[in-house]
């Protein structure tokens, strides 16, 4: 496994756990709005953190930390994905894995190998505009209908959340984007900050405050429970 980076504490990224957040190197996605440029493209080896290092900090941290996030770039890009998140849990951590959904075969698997507690999946936008969300020419977007049927029919604990941009959403979008995954457990939209350091962010801005409301009814009316992420 390749990673490029470890905080050491997060009572955020894994809901309800104490835990710390890995971050995985690359990413088959050239998403516009991407915040982790580096982590896309892969940073120098000096940045980069050992298994063995990782796993040092793991056992120092046992009764501490209660969780591990697994996040990117894209987790399930690596081969040995599986592999990674079994001894993860064998030290008696709870897990949950971020993925854009592009690796419905990995899923599949590390979800019958049960040892995945929480699968967080982010969904771009409307199907027929994936693949100018997502930066790839002729992309497949029945990947992601096959990743959002496998977690939805899991019974792994799991949420679908979209980053709310302008020009590439509106309000209007948000019912047939809900619509794609009802039935799902949680529904998180969270409106695009800009950190100065995207993948390619011209002409791009959050989304007004009463438009992401708009958004957000527009959500409940497909899953009720849909939320702003970081409000109650």
């Amino acid at each position: 496994m390749i990673i490029g980076g470890l905080q050491k504490l997060t009572l955020l990224d894994f809901p309800g756990t104490v835990a710390c957040t890995v971050f995985t190197v690359g990413c088959n996605l050239r998403c516009p709005f991407c915040h982790n440029p580096t982590l896309v493209f892969n940073p120098p080896e000096s940045e980069r953190i050992s298994e063995d290092e990782l796993f040092a900090f793991l056992n120092k941290r046992k009764g501490i930390l209660d969780g591990v996030a697994i996040t990117g770039g894209e987790p399930l890009l690596h081969s040995d994905i599986g592999e990674f998140i079994a001894k993860i849990k064998a030290l008696g951590y709870k897990v949950k894995l971020d993925t854009n959904g592009t690796f419905p075969d990995r899923l599949e698997k590390i979800l019958a190998e049960g040892n995945v507690d929480y699968v967080a999946m982010d969904l771009k936008n409307t199907f027929d505009r994936y693949a100018e969300t997502v930066g790839i020419r002729d992309f497949d977007v029945e990947l992601i209908k096959r990743s959002i049927s496998l977690i939805r029919n899991s019974g792994v604990d799991h949420e679908f959340r979209t980053t709310v941009v302008s020009p590439l959403h509106d309000a209007g979008d948000f019912g047939l984007i809900a619509k794609q995954i009802e039935g799902a457990d949680k529904y998180f939209l969270q409106n695009f900050v800009d950190s100065g350091d995207l993948l390619n962010g011209e002409g791009l801005t959050e989304l007004p405050r009463e438009e992401l409301e708009k958004a957000l009814d527009n959500a409940k009316k497909i899953i009720p429970q849909s939320k702003i992420r970081g409000e109650s």
